[in-house]
């Protein structure tokens, strides 16, 4: 082997390598699944929104904590000493506040805190739509991109085709409308590659988005297979869907946070304590000593308040207001469960049809592969042309596109009933 030579191997073997190197590699579902956990906007939004709930409760339940204030000051006063509000002036205040007992309030911190369950449910909600989104756009761009393959493949099958019977034409062999046929064949299939290419492009952005991926990122995919469809009758399903539904479980948190509240509002009648306490430094300058017997520079008052409702006409429109607020959540419960144990009978008929049509495909392709076969055989005896041949490889490859249709379809469906059962997590073992 001459020096050049060696050089040129040796140089084509490092650019396979290095080509090797920078590939990208395949990326898997479950890969996928958890990027998009990892990186995806809207799961993040939902964890602040439950963070952001749970900081309000305790905003609500803060006025049950204790309270303390302090301050000082000087005011001159002409006459009785008193300051705006009905408090005495003082060189310094330690004011101690709590609230122990008040229904309406009560009802709110409680109704507050069932409604940060709910966020907390939400993210489990957001965490579905995900996956099933990310699922969906993997499982849908491998179908596509088979499709383009298969469609390649058939797009010289078809050119073929017509180079043959634009012979025959002139020879006399076959008609005009035969070469018409053949040439709208091979524009159909060049239509179909131009949509097929153009739904590449926007699952591969739609997946890049939900991934955390720069656009324009190479994508590699591997070939995915979802578990095997569940085979629980239609009534397990309906009582999995129901244990486990986020949007079910939200309504009834809700149905909760508005007894809560209609509890609370019909307390409202009932007196509100706290206990309270003050000490207070006064000063000889306001006077003190010409309205009061003796005069003590510390003073310090603690007890227990307690406001008893004589009349209040907001008491009874918000107890009204409350009921209503509750028979409408009861009302979206009963509502939203209904709907759950049709949309699950629903998905669950679907995926056996769609797991029938399946099986047609398959029968279709494999019919059509062995007719494939014959007219190969038949040509190899000269007893058929090369276009029969092309044709029937044509053929093929349509029932092909079909049932990698039918394929995405079932796994489109299956993946629907999974997730309104709550089983989208077995995608991550």
């Amino acid at each position: 082997m001459s020096k050049r030579t060696l050089l040129t191997v040796t140089a084509m073997v490092l650019a396979g390598a290095i080509a090797a190197a920078a590939a990208p590699n395949p990326l898997t579902l479950k890969q996928a699944i958890e990027m998009a956990l990892r990186n995806n906007g809207q799961l993040a939004v939902a964890r602040v929104r439950a963070d952001v709930a749970q900081r309000e409760t305790r905003v609500n339940r803060s006025a049950f904590e204790p309270n303390l204030f302090t301050g000082s000051g000087a005011a001159y006063t002409y006459g009785f000493p008193a300051l705006p509000g009905g408090t005495a002036p003082s060189l310094f205040s330690l004011s101690y506040v709590q609230r122990i007992f008040d229904p309406p309030l009560r009802g709110k911190v409680k109704a507050a805190r069932d409604r940060t369950e709910a966020q907390r449910i939400a993210i489990d909600s957001v965490r579905d739509h995900v996956i099933d989104r990310v699922a969906t756009d993997y499982l849908q761009l491998n179908e596509v991109r088979q499709s383009i393959n298969l469609l390649r493949d058939e797009r010289q099958s078809a050119h073929l085709v017509l180079q043959i019977t634009k012979e025959r034409v002139k020879a006399g062999l076959e008609l005009p409308i035969d070469e018409t046929e053949a040439e709208l064949t091979g524009a159909k299939i060049e239509q179909r590659l131009i949509t097929l290419e153009g739904q590449d492009e926007v699952l591969g952005d739609d997946l890049r988005d939900a991934l955390g991926m720069p656009r324009g990122e190479p994508l590699q995919l591997t070939t995915a297979k979802l578990p095997p469809p569940s085979d629980l009758p239609t009534d397990q399903l309906v009582t999995l869907a129901l244990a486990y539904s986020p949007s079910l479980r939200q309504d009834e948190k809700e149905r909760q946070a508005r007894l809560a509240e209609l509890k609370g509002e019909r307390g409202g009648y009932w007196p509100t304590l706290d206990i309270v306490g003050q000490y207070m430094i006064l000063s000889k300058f306001n006077n003190y000593n010409e309205y009061y017997r003796a005069f003590q520079r510390n003073s310090l008052n603690v007890g227990v308040q307690a406001q008893i409702p004589i009349f209040r006409s907001r008491t009874s429109a918000a107890i009204a207001l409350a009921n209503s607020q509750y028979r409408e959540a009861l009302l979206n419960l009963d509502n939203r469960r209904r709907a759950l144990e049709i949309q699950v009978r629903k998905e669950s008929r679907e995926g056996r049809e769609q797991d029938a049509a399946r099986e047609v495909a398959r029968l279709e392709v494999k019919l059509d592969q062995e007719k494939l076969q014959m007219v190969q055989a038949q040509y190899n005896q000269g007893r058929a042309t090369l276009a029969a041949v092309e044709q029937a490889r044509l053929n093929e490859n349509e029932k092909w596109l079909d049932y990698l249709q039918t394929i995405f379809n079932a796994q489109k469906a299956q993946l629907q009933l999974m997730k309104t059962t709550g089983q989208l997590t077995q995608l991550l073992k």
